[in-house]
């Protein structure tokens, strides 16, 4: 973790880098708390959120542009230590993967992640405020403070995300293969399903649809405005003709080498090849039968994915704008990947347990017989 904080910190310093020779959102985060005279007026969801959060570092203890960017810089790296928790607890098992690779060391040293987690706007606390709810989700009783400071951030920053990140929870717990009593499954299901009624016109209002008679429609001409308008931004791919299959490729893939945007664009290159590599390992007649076995936790990162990848994919057309917000979920793909693998090695290694004390128990019969 040591490594990993000075990892975050490098990139940091590169984001930094780029920032201050090209157009960057994080500026315009650290002048709009400047401009309202009160706190209390931008409280609320999505961007002003961030301003909220903001608002008082800025404006009370004087934090300067730097200072900002150093702060949510460390909001992204405590990300990744809920992260790191969130898998390590769930899967003690270490799996090797490319031969020499930890598969955990190669998940949380990716560079894409920490390049768009190591400064200030949405991309650092978002992402700390999923992985501290999924955390926090397994042990809800022991760990609430954290379930609620994480749901809380994933709410107010992104509404719908807060939607997915529910449902995925609410399904989890009705397949999981644990043992859960009623009442905690009651309590969960009250929590969500009824956080989710309260704040539905937010979330609605994320796409301007807290008013709509006809959602799927509304929906359908929001997509496709929202399509064409990041479709003009630059480092555009027409999406709207391609089946979802295609979608859901280019939203997780690409861009890959033949696509790649400038020189940045090369390093997420090799990254999606090996986000691409690993999602093959997947790829198996075992994994549904695993899955319908599989717990809580994953059950719900694999219905997290599915639908923050479903709904982003008929929205994003912009490579740039993919980099960037493809990295709030890829790591509940690659905790299924984990558990996956894990599961997999642990079955083998039972397996040889058993065969071994088989043979031990055959030759005791012999030479008791003999």
């Amino acid at each position: 973790m040591n490594s990993l904080y000075f990892y975050h910190l490098f990139f940091f310093l590169v984001y930094y880098t780029y920032a201050s020779f090209n157009r960057s959102d994080s500026k315009l985060y650290f002048d709009r708390p400047q401009w309202g005279d009160s706190w209390g007026e931008y409280f609320g969801t999505s961007t002003t959120f961030i301003d909220f959060l903001s608002w008082p570092f800025i404006n009370v203890l004087g934090f300067n542009y730097e200072m900002m960017m150093v702060l949510f810089s460390w909001f992204g790296y405590v990300g990744f230590v809920y992260a790191y928790m969130f898998f390590r607890e769930n899967i003690p098992i270490k799996i090797k993967v490319f031969k020499n690779f930890d598969l955990l060391i190669l998940t949380l040293f990716l560079p894409n992640m920490h390049f768009w987690t190591a400064s200030l706007g949405k991309g650092a606390p978002i992402f700390l405020g999923l992985m501290m709810f999924a955390y926090a989700i397994k042990n809800p009783k022991s760990k609430l403070i954290t379930l609620i400071l994480g749901s809380a951030l994933i709410y107010f920053i992104r509404p719908h995300v807060f939607l997915f990140v529910a449902v995925g929870t609410v399904l989890g717990y009705m397949t999981g293969k644990e043992k859960i009593s009623f009442t905690r499954k009651l309590l969960i299901y009250i929590g969500m399903i009824g956080g989710l009624i309260m704040v539905q016109d937010q979330i609605l209002g994320v796409a301007g649809l807290e008013d709509s008679e006809n959602l799927v429609s509304d929906f359908e001409n929001f997509s496709e405005g929202r399509s064409q308008k990041l479709d003009n931004a630059g480092s555009g791919v027409s999406m709207d003709s391609y089946p979802l299959p295609l979608k859901f490729f280019t939203f997780w893939y690409r861009p890959l080498f033949f696509d790649a945007p400038g020189v940045l664009g090369l390093i997420v290159s090799a990254e999606n090849l090996i986000y691409l590599l690993l999602s093959l390992k997947i790829f198996k007649k075992d994994f549904i039968s695993f899955l319908k076995k599989s717990p809580i936790s994953v059950k719900m990162s694999l219905v997290v994915f599915f639908l923050s990848s479903f709904a982003m994919t008929f929205i994003m057309s912009n490579l740039g704008i993919i980099m960037r917000q493809k990295s709030m979920v890829m790591y509940f793909l690659f905790f299924v990947i984990y558990y996956y693998l894990a599961q997999k090695k642990y079955d083998k290694v039972m397996k040889l347990k058993r065969r071994k004390k088989a043979l031990e128990e055959m030759k005791l019969r012999e030479s008791v017989v003999s």
